[in-house]
């Protein structure tokens, strides 16, 4: 698409930052950018800004209210003319959550994917996540949905806390 002239480029780079601020709903200690959801902010055709989001997966129930929530913080900031569009493809994976967001989802209590997934094929037998709290490898998993579906519930078996373990996808 080629480089955005100046204007645009300064408020592509402010709309990042905006974003940046916008909380996940269902794990309000991330942003959606965090959460690797933002896929861009560009140009169309037309030289309109356009903002790309990925859902987390197909049916979420946080999707409407993210949407809504850059809606709202677009038309707070003068965006209103900056469009939305849904990105489905590639789909989303937890690959894209950033430093941040993991270390974010770590203090808040919640074991963070460790690795990629290239295959389903690597999705079992599920790898025993890091207790968030003590390190510990010694967990059991309690649930396959935690307190949102893309989450699985856990027990540290060295503390005996549980915890919730952000699945990967």
């Amino acid at each position: 698409m080629g480089a955005l002239p100046e204007t645009q480029d300064l408020a592509a780079q402010r709309i990042w930052a905006l974003l940046a601020e916008v909380p996940d709903p269902e794990i309000p200690v991330l942003s959606i950018t965090d959460l690797g959801i933002v896929r861009h902010v560009r140009a169309d055709a037309s030289g309109a800004l356009v903002v790309g989001l990925t859902p987390t997966y197909s049916g979420c129930p946080a999707t409407e209210a993210i949407r809504a929530a850059v809606r709202d913080a677009l038309d707070a900031h003068g965006f209103g003319a900056v469009r939305i569009e849904e990105v489905l493809s590639p789909a989303w994976s937890s690959a894209w959550l950033s430093a941040r967001g993991r270390g974010r989802l770590r203090e808040f209590g919640i074991a963070p994917p460790e690795a990629a997934v290239t295959s389903p094929r690597q999705l079992r037998p599920a790898p025993l996540p890091a207790c968030p709290r003590c390190g510990s490898r010694d967990s059991e998993r309690l649930s396959e949905f935690g307190s949102t579906p893309c989450k699985a519930h856990y027990r540290c078996n060295a503390c005996r806390e549980p915890f919730d373990y952000f699945k990967c996808i």
